[in-house]
């Protein structure tokens, strides 16, 4: 976490609502992210993009940098993140205003990374956009190779990143091979001669206009009336594509006697439910916000399957229940 030139720790929080606790003072260690931010009047992590950084946009003195050159404000959220499959490589052509080699992304089979990423507001999506030269240099994509696994292993489906827009940032290829920019140090990298590598068809789809913060993720945690073949899957199943996964999540699942159950996040428990993936979150999302009424609250939390952590929208209750835990999902053994 960064604001005024003050870097602060974040730490993974299956209790926290956004999934992280901040050190935020001295009275505020340990303090849930979303209240954090929401103090200081920034958006919380559900209105906030994945966008994965690779060079100098994860350091404290680049962010003070666009805070003073770029208008970057607010607090900028950062993720350390476990990058495979890709790697930071020097690009083929040089900076005009200094004259160094910058780096670019490639896939890289067998590479592993570790990378940043930031969980960007809109705001400062557009300052980033502006210091890395969008439609001209690189492009915002969504990355469609590779693997992002955040510190509190949860994977980071399909991030948005900065990847070459044309021969000037593409991967410098030297004897036919990128060079990592782990291998060679930037003195070193500018006398670099190679050529420009083409482009790998299908690593990556352009983001067209601004991110949209319900894009992402594009699963959701169902534990009631929208499981399969519960009442309201019909209402559900126009908007999923693939199988139904069994997931839980830290929490527990109230039944409230009023013909739906109520799910109250962290503690010891776990609630236990279906993971879904949206065919188009954006266009599915308000509809499904709409059927489950003001009552509800939708977040985003990491759900467990098999072997994996997934983030998704999840749907919470945020008021008092009165309703025993549930030990399994709702309704046992009914619709």
């Amino acid at each position: 976490m960064h604001l005024d030139a003050v870097s602060r720790r974040l730490e993974p929080s299956a209790d926290a609502a956004a999934g992280w606790t901040v050190d935020g003072g001295d009275d505020l260690d340990g303090c849930d992210l979303d209240r954090w931010l929401a103090e200081r009047a920034a958006a919380p992590m559900a209105d906030r993009v994945p966008v994965l950084t690779f060079g100098s946009n994860r350091c404290p003195g680049k962010l003070t940098w666009l805070r003073e050159h770029l208008g970057l404000v607010g607090p900028v959220v950062v993720l350390r993140a476990r990058v495979e499959g890709l790697a930071a490589v020097w690009a083929a052509g040089l900076r005009t205003r200094d004259g160094a080699r910058p780096a670019t992304l490639a896939p890289a089979p067998g590479a592993v990374e570790t990378h940043a990423v930031w969980m960007a507001t809109a705001d400062q999506v557009a300052v980033l956009d502006r210091c890395e030269g969008r439609g001209e240099r690189y492009d915002l994509v969504r990355l469609e190779v590779g693997r992002v696994v955040a510190e509190d292993g949860a994977r980071l489906d399909r991030v948005w990143t900065y990847w070459a827009g044309g021969p000037v940032r593409a991967p410098l290829l030297v004897d036919g091979a990128p060079v990592a920019v782990s291998a060679v140090a930037q003195d070193a990298a500018r006398d670099l001669v190679g050529e420009p590598a083409s482009a790998v068809p299908d690593a990556v789809t352009v983001e067209q206009g601004t991110p949209d913060p319900h894009a992402w993720p594009d699963r959701v945690f169902v534990y009631g009336t929208l499981m399969p073949g519960r009442r309201a899957w019909p209402l559900m199943a126009r908007h999923v594509v693939g199988e139904p996964v069994e997931a839980w999540l830290p929490g527990r699942v109230h039944d409230t006697g009023r013909g739906y159950p109520a799910l109250v996040r962290g503690g010891p428990g776990r609630a236990r439910g279906a993971l879904l993936r949206l065919a188009d979150p954006p266009a599915a999302l308000p509809r499904l916000d709409a059927y489950e009424g003001p009552d509800y609250r939708r977040e985003r939390a990491v759900a467990h399957t098999e072997g994996e952590r997934v983030p998704a929208w999840v749907w919470t209750w945020p008021g008092p229940v009165h309703g025993a835990p549930l030990t399994a999902p709702w309704p046992p053994g009914g619709r």
